[in-house]
């Protein structure tokens, strides 16, 4: 099974009600599960974890609201994953987020950095603005284009 195949797998169970999948032919084996869990791909004793939240985990609703109740101004602008890979709010585990909520940040500013096969790729703002929502969950994986940041543009 390749890893086009495995997403083909992932993009059919998006549109159904199975919330678990696993199947398994010469020595590799694919488990997927929706929600909180991760999805698993193991190889005899390597195994590798992506986590892939809910839209509803990376938005969580304010106390009382329902999904629908979220409104974003039209104005906001997403900063989104230029590739697939590990997101980090720092660039070590002991320094400060280069942002937090209501940070200001200038187009081309650092923003975060995301872990590609070893390298750590600096992710720069492509928008001027204040930063009004974290989207991304700091050392989990992001997938190309996902909404890292929102930003009301100043």
């Amino acid at each position: 099974m390749n890893i086009d195949e495995i997403k083909e797998i992932i993009a059919i169970l998006e549109n159904t009600g199975i919330t678990e999948f696993e199947w398994e032919e010469s020595g590799v084996k694919v488990r997927i599960k929706k929600g909180k869990e991760a999805w698993a791909l193991s190889t005899g004793t390597h195994e590798s974890h992506i986590v892939r939240p809910a839209a509803e985990e990376l938005n969580p609703a304010p106390e009382g609201a329902r999904p629908e109740e979220i409104k974003r101004s039209p104005h906001q602008k997403m900063i989104k994953a230029p590739i697939v890979g590990t997101f980090y709010r720092a660039p070590s585990p002991d320094s400060e987020p280069y942002v937090e909520v209501g940070s200001v940040v200038k187009k081309g500013q650092i923003v975060c950095v995301i872990e590609a096969m070893k390298l750590m790729n600096e992710i720069e703002s492509d928008v001027d603005g204040r930063i009004v929502e974290i989207l991304g969950e700091n050392a989990h994986p992001v997938e190309y284009g996902g909404p890292l940041f929102s930003v009301e543009p100043v």
